[in-house]
């Protein structure tokens, strides 16, 4: 059967808020219902739990699902309790425990998170069809189409083997099958956060097999839809089960904060209601303790933990602007910690998640921590997408960001679902797909127009042009960071603003270089996809990539033998030396060789045009590049024993050549630039902007000339732009003995 376990243990009705850490003997009042799944798995890792009888278990979820919908048609659920009982009647669990304990208990855990009653009816069914002689069409016909596709989904997902080997298909079939609709993800994270409480009767190395496929995908993937609660829990658990040494000292030091006389979180909490108090703003006080793995992770960063390190405050308030409200007067009345703030409501994180984020600090140097949010922004932080209600109901007239509003589809998943279907087998898609899952902090920087690109902490500007254009960004020749040029390199910090500088050729090609430097898996599966369906331009960017490298080895090989780097040339000489670049993708179209049909490639070292001498060497893939006779990497080639291949110049006049403009920083340059290029025919196909150091910027540039015989006219177009005080060609340096 699919939920294996013992030990059953289902969550009681949900506890009411309280002023103060949880203790182990703690006794629970029933008071206004709230999301507080947190407490409940802490109280069930603090101590065992009463194996007696299972109450009337649908009344809980009943209770449960009518507090957050009073009105809602509870009919339906009553029907599939009855189906569900009589399907499973006879089956047991592993711990002898008859099997519909399970779906009682994930659906009751499902109630108190708020799920509206399609959701609860599948969950109460979510085993029938795969354990029982139910079909789906007899779900469908009983209780309508949503029902059938939801049950249909937790089935497909039940049959996922997650062994090493058969992971990345699978997993990708079961993104697939969430996408299209989220609660089916919300019905198996809360079913395995059930077989996670109750996994006792399972052999120790399937405990830790399961623990660790929890740890690595789901949840990440319950970050990810905001479902807090739920991770918060099966972290909980995993930590219990993989780390057991560092969970018993972690409890232990939970119990005994526990059992202190004093509360500095308390005292504090009092402190805030006067404030609040005073200030006439209506808020709900609360404290939040720290779960099992949040305290570990504080224990290893601070080491000696003190009371305010076991919990945090919650302010709850009624409207956004209240929110506000409180910051000013716990920054005002009490001493903050500027560097702990951070306004979640303003840039919401990708999961949903709003709040503001700040801390005080107390006479005695203890510094609480303090979250304020409203109650619905609560409820969100706690059930992510869950809370989010029907995904089928009508829009509001008045929608919100898309980003926060569409439980069906939130950002990040439909993201990850145009990954899989961009990525060019399973294996490629896991493993991208597993970096992205393992970074857990996120960037917000800005576009010009004021709209904001969500990304992980280290994406770069490589990142941020797919996470903008798609594929479309092949043809991103540079970017501005804070309003200064820079390069696709340069690594992005929260809150910059990003401007992307494309290209005109539409047949533009990402560089293979680019892999380097992105991390974002919609980049980097984009600029995969391009390379394995352009296997021979691949191969030269390859070889150039190592070519370049070479050249540059030896080149600093040469420096540290006392080589001189030589002045910028003459600007009426279009062929002087010049510092060397890596330009981008010359081609050769315009050159004969002595092997008929090789593919033949211009170096880009050297960059040759007509009417240079040129010669060529054979490369992997059978293509020849083309080299300047005067290429130090031509006398380097002759010396490792290269044989040389004949090659000479055809009929054609139009050339691609790599230029380097040095100018001074100034408004508009880059456009005003691009554009005197463009008024000389020259055909951008990549360039290259480099951060500026003392005022000064270097752009390098490969362009298509339609005759070779332009090629000084455009040298000289480009240093007639204001602040333009050199262009020279780009090759190597002459090595010095």
């Amino acid at each position: 059967m699919s939920a294996e376990a013992t030990n059953s243990v289902t969550p009681g009705p949900m506890p009411g808020a309280v002023s103060g850490p949880v203790t182990p003997t703690a006794p629970r009042r029933r008071a206004r219902p709230r999301i507080d799944l947190r407490r409940l798995g802490r109280a069930a890792l603090l101590g065992p739990a009463a194996r007696g009888r299972l109450p009337d278990a649908i009344s809980h979820v009943v209770d449960a699902h009518r507090a957050h919908h009073p009105d809602a048609d509870l009919e339906p659920l009553r029907r599939a309790y009855v189906l569900a009982e009589s399907s499973h009647r006879g089956q047991m669990r592993k711990s002898g425990e008859p099997y519909i304990t399970h779906p009682l208990a994930v659906t009751l855990i499902l109630a108190e998170l708020g799920a509206e009653t399609t959701t609860l009816t599948a969950s109460l069914l979510h085993d029938t069809v795969e354990d029982t002689d139910v079909t789906l069409e007899q779900v469908g016909e009983q209780f309508g189409e949503e029902v059938r596709y939801l049950v249909d989904g937790v089935t497909k997902l039940e049959k996922v083997d997650y062994g090493a080997a058969a992971e990345p298909e699978t997993f990708r079939k079961m993104l697939v099958a969430t996408g299209n609709d989220v609660r089916v993800m919300s019905i198996k994270l809360a079913d395995r956060l059930h077989n996670m409480r109750t996994l006792g009767v399972m052999r120790p190395e399937k405990q830790e097999r399961i623990a660790k496929v929890t740890r690595d995908v789901l949840i990440p993937l319950a970050e990810r839809l905001g479902v807090q609660a739920l991770k918060t829990e099966l972290e909980d658990l995993v930590f219990a089960i993989l780390r057991p040494e560092e969970y018993a000292h972690t409890r232990e030091l939970i119990v005994r904060n526990a059992a202190r006389a004093d509360d500095p979180l308390a005292e504090v909490a009092d402190e805030v209601r006067t404030v609040l108090r005073e200030a006439d703003i209506p808020a709900e006080i609360l404290i939040r303790p720290r779960h099992f793995v949040s305290v570990h992770r504080v224990s290893r960063k601070r080491g000696r933990l003190r009371g305010s390190d076991f919990g945090r405050l919650l302010v709850l308030v009624n409207e956004d602007a209240d929110c506000y409200g409180v910051l000013g007067e716990l920054h005002t009345c009490m001493t903050p910690v500027v560097s702990e703030f951070k306004d979640f409501i303003a840039v919401p994180k990708f999961n949903l998640y709003q709040s503001l984020h700040t801390a005080v600090a107390r006479a005695d140097g203890q510094v609480v921590e303090v979250l304020i949010r409203t109650h619905q922004m609560h409820k969100v932080a706690e059930a992510g997408v869950v809370a989010l209600g029907n995904p089928y109901a009508p829009a509001p007239d008045d929608p919100a960001d898309g980003e926060r509003v569409d439980p069906t589809r939130p950002g990040w998943l439909s993201r990850l679902l145009d990954w899989q279907e961009a990525a060019p087998d399973p294996d490629h898609f896991w493993s991208t797909l597993r970096e992205d899952l393992a970074q857990d902090r996120e960037i917000t920087v800005f576009r010009p127009d004021g709209g904001t690109l969500g990304l992980p902490e280290g994406a770069t500007c490589v990142d941020a042009a797919y996470a903008q254009y798609g594929e479309d960004a092949h043809a991103c020749i540079g970017a501005r960071v804070n309003g200064r040029l820079a390069t696709l390199s340069t690594v992005l910090k929260d809150g910059d603003t990003v401007q992307l500088l494309m290209g005109q050729d539409p047949a533009s090609e990402p560089s293979r270089e680019w892999l380097e430097h992105a991390h974002t898996p919609a980049a980097r599966i984009a600029i995969q996809r391009w390379l394995a369906a352009h296997p021979a331009q691949a191969e030269a960017q390859r070889t150039e990539v190592q070519e370049d490298r070479q050249a540059q080895e030896d080149r600093q090989a040469g420096e540290r033998a006392g080589a001189v780097r030589p002045a910028p040339a003459d600007a009426s000489d279009p062929d002087g030396p010049a510092p060397e670049q890596a330009p981008v993708r010359p081609a050769g179209g315009n050159v004969l060789t002595d092997r008929p049909g090789a593919t033949v490639r211009l170096a880009g070292c050297c960059t040759p045009v007509r009417p240079d001498e040129i010669t060529g060497f054979a490369v992997r893939g059978g293509a020849v590049t083309v080299h300047r006779v005067e290429c130090a990497a031509v006398a380097r080639m002759k010396d490792g024993g290269r044989a040389e291949v004949g090659v000479r110049w055809g009929e054609a006049t139009e050339c691609r050549v790599t230029l380097v403009a040095e100018s001074f920083v100034r408004p508009h340059l880059l456009a005003d630039l691009t554009e005197a290029m463009a008024l000389e025919g020259a055909e951008i196909v990549s360039a290259t902007v480099e951060p500026p150091t003392q005022q000064q910027v270097r752009h390098t540039y490969t362009v298509q000339l339609p005759d070779a015989a332009h090629l000084p006219a455009l040298m000289r177009a480009m240093r007639n732009v204001a602040g333009v005080y050199d262009v020279t060609r780009a090759q190597p340096q002459t090595q010095g003995g």
